[in-house]
């Protein structure tokens, strides 16, 4: 029988102090304060993950406050791995949540789960803990990757059932004579796709004006006249900029700065819990934002109609499956499958003109396009094909009759 989730504090008590535990780790309060706990409660080799999707924190300051805490950080470089495993699915499969935002951590928790079971296995570790709480989606995202990824210790967050003001984890920390945290207005998590932020004085929909100072990739440009640029696809996957072959990583890097010094890629909207509530999430995305409205052009010049129809339909199956922890499952690698078939038949580019709060297209082309571009032409093949079917074909004359000998 599987063990049962870790869902509290007070479970931690039932950890061997003598075998390894690994803890997800982000540098920020909560992360921090589960440090401390585990401290507390004996363990005697913690070990700290951080798994480096081009996130803003310093590795740095990281392993200053894991050291401070008695803990031993790891840190896994999967900027690569994620851009071309997660992200390159998402763009195939015009990853956004209801028509509002791209995914991002829909993106990155499967990788983060992975990552965190591989190194658990290696160590020998009894246990593998995360500090989501309920109000974050992070919850069910991870627990439902650690649940697929078929790990057989207890695993989970003690924030599920234990919530622990903030306030009181900034005093035991600094009790403890840990205080290297800088305070924060709001939640935040980012990787190369995204910068997102939720929480603090965000909490509120109804009233959420967001400071200018916490975008980064969005900031306009004072020189930003307009500009063209140009995005490639070979089979699915955004390959170079402007002629360029880049990978991945670089390419939405700099896709980021580019567009984004024209405003683009900000989002707001509201996303559901596990229970249906919903929570208010910011987020700022230019590359995103370029590449998913190119890669639905270059498509669209490549596949037909009806199929791109039922595409779509398969993209929110594959959006909700991973969204809601299944990223693992059955159902997202069936809904993939069909995704990965129409991407091996998506080649070609889209030249766009940037210009402050907007983007216009000023060329679709593909090796092999569906499109026309010579419209009068080819009514006059099509009509005169069409005539040539329809037209009947002379009948031979009869051969003269033999005459007939009396």
């Amino acid at each position: 029988m599987a063990p049962p989730p870790i869902r509290s504090f007070a479970q931690l008590d039932a950890l061997d102090p003598a075998r390894p535990v690994v803890t997800l780790f982000s540098g920020g309060l909560d992360s921090s304060y589960l440090l401390l706990k585990l401290r507390e409660r004996g363990i005697r080799e913690v070990h700290a993950v951080s798994v480096d999707i081009g996130e803003d924190e310093s590795t740095g300051y990281k392993r200053q406050v894991a050291q401070a805490l008695g803990a031993e950080l790891h840190v896994l470089d999967k900027r690569e791995e994620f851009a071309d495993r997660y992200v390159a699915k998402a763009i195939a499969a015009q990853a956004v949540y209801l028509g509002i935002h791209p995914v991002s951590s829909t993106l990155s928790r499967p990788l983060i789960a992975q990552a965190a079971v591989e190194l658990a296995g290696r160590l020998g570790a009894q246990a593998v803990l995360h500090t989501a709480n309920r109000s974050q989606n992070t919850l069910r995202r991870l627990n439902g990757a650690l649940d697929l990824l078929g790990y057989d210790g207890p695993y989970g967050s003690p924030y599920d059932l234990t919530p622990v003001d903030r306030d009181r984890k900034h005093e035991e920390l600094r009790e403890a004579g840990v205080d290297l945290l800088v305070g924060r207005m709001v939640s935040g998590d980012s990787n190369l796709w995204c910068r997102e932020f939720e929480s603090g004085i965000l909490d509120d929909p109804e009233d959420h004006a967001v400071p200018e100072d916490m975008y980064r990739w969005s900031t306009v440009r004072a020189d930003a006249a307009p500009s063209r640029l140009t995005v490639t696809f070979e089979a699915g996957l955004p390959v170079a900029v402007d002629g360029r072959p880049l990978p991945l990583t670089g390419l939405i890097g700099e896709l980021n700065q580019r567009a984004g010094a024209y405003g683009l890629g900000r989002y707001s909207g509201l996303e559901h819990l596990d229970h249906g509530e919903k929570v208010l999430e910011i987020r700022e995305m230019p590359a995103a934002s370029l590449l998913l409205r190119s890669y639905r052009h270059v498509e669209s010049a490549c596949l037909g109609a009806e199929l791109i129809r039922e595409k779509q339909q398969l993209e929110q199956v594959w959006v909700r499956e991973a969204l809601e922890g299944r990223w693992f499952g059955e159902l997202r690698l069936a809904a993939q499958h069909f995704i990965d078939a129409c991407a091996a038949r998506t080649s070609g580019s889209v030249t766009w003109e940037l210009r402050l709060g907007g983007a216009e297209t000023r060329a679709i082309t593909a090796p092999r396009p569906r499109y026309l571009r010579d419209r009068e032409g080819w009514e006059a093949r099509a009509i005169a094909l069409e005539a040539a079917a329809h037209t009947p074909t002379p009948s031979a004359p009869s051969p003269a009759a033999a005459p007939v000998l009396v």
